[in-house]
């Protein structure tokens, strides 16, 4: 077993371990990590706890300090920064008419790279723009394309419930979503009704798949029929509930305003009736075909 702490860098980014080293950090304290993009500001969503090796990516840095006023201070100015180089790189994008969309922009803490955050249909040759922005900027630059998802995931928005992407409020990480899970949940499978804005299949149809796998097992199909040990081969029933539950599903708990026994509780099957459990008809003798 390991001591770390987990340490989100965004709002809703991925956790990350780090150990904690002979600092007392607690949760909700921010700190400064050195990662693989170089040393970043963080903060810290839990507190010291012990893990499994397994569950760790080696090699686990330790955490260099505790984050000061002064850090709160640089990491308010990279924000500003952020906001001119967006606006800077729009420029150069548009001068060499690339087909690229700039969704975001992220400066370390350090300062000593600036990453851009973009969606293409395809690859991109970008070399010229990489050398106008480093001629701009003076530092080490990376442009990473991204797809819709994380793209949805950056900008934010509402989702077709109302609130806040999922993705953009309180998932860490994207995980696979199929067709089947709006099958299994007996959904429409209308795209638009199953799709999220980004236009990929909505993450929340993951969230119920689970409790429907689990309460499926050994239920019959939806188009089975049933044969009941109590019925004879001429009686079926059509209700679900019995009359006394009916009547409690409907009085809203007081007894004044129950409603009337409802008819037809169960049918007797006419003797020439078709046999099947959802037709009520009697069968024609006289058929026109046979004459």
């Amino acid at each position: 077993m390991v001591k770390v702490v987990g340490i989100r860098f965004k709002e809703a980014g991925k956790i990350y371990y780090f150990a904690p080293g002979d600092t007392e950090i607690n949760q909700g304290d921010s700190v400064i990590v050195e990662t693989a993009r170089g040393v970043e500001y963080g903060d810290v969503v839990l507190g010291p706890k012990e893990v499994d090796e397994a569950e760790i990516i080696q090699p686990l840095k330790e955490v260099i300090r505790k984050a000061t006023a002064e850090d709160k201070v640089i990491v308010d100015e990279n924000s500003l920064k952020e906001k001119e180089a967006f606006t800077i790189c729009l420029e150069k994008i548009a001068k060499h008419d690339l087909p690229m969309k700039l969704i975001d922009v992220e400066y370390t803490f350090d300062r000593k790279k600036v990453i851009f955050y973009y969606t293409a249909p395809g690859r991109v040759d970008f070399r010229e723009l990489v050398k106008d922005l480093a001629a701009v900027f003076r530092t080490r630059i990376e442009l990473r394309q991204i797809g819709v998802r994380d793209e949805a995931k950056m900008i934010g928005g509402l989702g077709p419930c109302g609130r806040g992407l999922c993705c953009a409020t309180f998932l860490g990480d994207f995980a696979p979503v199929s067709i089947k899970m709006a099958k299994k949940q007996s959904l429409s499978l209308n795209p638009s009704k199953i799709s999220g804005v980004c236009g990929r299949l909505m993450c929340c149809l993951r969230y119920e798949h689970e409790v429907y796998e689990e309460g499926g097992l050994g239920l019959p199909d939806m188009s089975a029929i049933l044969r009941m040990a109590d019925m004879g081969e001429d009686d079926y029933d059509e209700n679900i509930l019995d009359d006394e539950e009916w009547q409690d599903e409907n009085s809203n708990g007081d007894p004044a305003n129950r409603p009337k026994k409802r008819p037809n509780k169960a049918k007797k099957r006419p003797k020439d009736c078709c046999k099947n459990p959802a037709c009520g008809k009697e069968t024609d003798d006289t058929d026109p075909s046979k004459e």
